[in-house]
């Protein structure tokens, strides 16, 4: 039980985080009670079991997002996997109908053809990097804004909303690759050519300095008319990543100097330095 419990990887949860805050700061009237209700089946059932189905198929014996020494897996954890999907889907349900229950479920199956060792999504490196971008942000976004909105599906496709949700995707696409950074080594052994493998190290921290300076673009497009305390949102946006953008730069220095720094201790405190403020913003968005 210790195991499988420590291969949900709840923490790293935290790191998807920012799309639902993301969403829920762009609600009009939000309905509360599905909000929790939501983020309760995202946070605490559906990314725990993707990360539980991708553990049980990858079966790593070195570090993983979240978890630098993971246990060996058992037949378990895939049911476990299973079963909280299986939760999170029929508790969408009665959450919010049908809109949110099928939306869990095509993530659930997106996120198990990602690891299957059938289908396995990972071992195309941009098939996989497009897949997770789109799942992980603009779908996720649009699954949350749509739920605690009520929104029509038909509505969706205005920009009011497509414009945020594709901004939630490039974000995803820009630090996706860096999440696989140390595991040049891991993924080889099992054969996968991820984002990260294709562009080689030092073409990783490039590849993601360029994704974010379109994102932050997109930002001040999106934001020009948004103030958070009477100051400009884009310039809370800046201030607030500052600290991203200084360890980002500071790690890279490093590498550049010694390609083994770019090990999984750098990578997990930039996903925790990014997402504590990219979690920040948005609930100051939020209030």
């Amino acid at each position: 039980m210790k195991n499988i419990i420590l291969h949900l990887r709840i923490p790293f949860s935290f790191f998807l985080m920012p799309v639902f805050w993301f969403a829920l700061s762009q609600s009009q009237h939000p309905s509360w009670g599905i909000a929790v209700g939501l983020f309760i089946l995202l946070h605490l059932f559906i990314y725990p079991a993707s990360n539980a189905y991708n553990s049980y198929y990858d079966k790593d014996e070195g570090a993983i997002g979240g978890l630098e020494n993971p246990p060996p897996v058992s037949r378990e954890l895939f049911y476990v996997a299973w079963i909280l999907d299986i939760i999170a889907v029929v508790a969408a349900y009665f959450l919010s109908g049908w809109v949110l229950s099928v939306a869990l479920f095509v993530y659930s199956s997106i996120s198990k053809a990602y690891s299957n060792d059938k289908i396995r999504l990972k071992k195309y490196p941009i098939l996989s990097w497009l897949t997770v971008g789109l799942f992980q942000g603009a779908f996720t976004y649009l699954t949350v804004i749509q739920a605690v909105d009520n929104i029509p599906l038909s509505d969706l496709w205005q920009e009011k909303y497509l414009f945020p949700s594709a901004l939630s995707s490039l974000n995803l696409l820009g630090f996706y690759p860096m999440t696989q950074i140390y595991q040049h080594e891991e993924d080889a052994k099992r054969g996968d050519l991820t984002m990260s493998r294709l562009l080689g190290i030092k073409g990783t921290f490039l590849f993601t300095a360029s994704i974010f300076l379109i994102v932050t673009v997109g930002f001040f497009v999106y934001f020009q008319n948004v103030q958070i305390f009477n100051i400009q949102a884009f310039f809370v946006y800046l201030a607030v990543m500052s600290p991203v953008l200084i360890y980002f730069n500071l790690w890279f220095l490093k590498v550049l100097k010694n390609e083994n720094q770019a090990d999984f201790h750098h990578t997990m405190r930039l996903n925790m330095l990014g997402s504590v403020c990219l979690n920040l913003f948005f609930m100051l968005l939020l209030v």
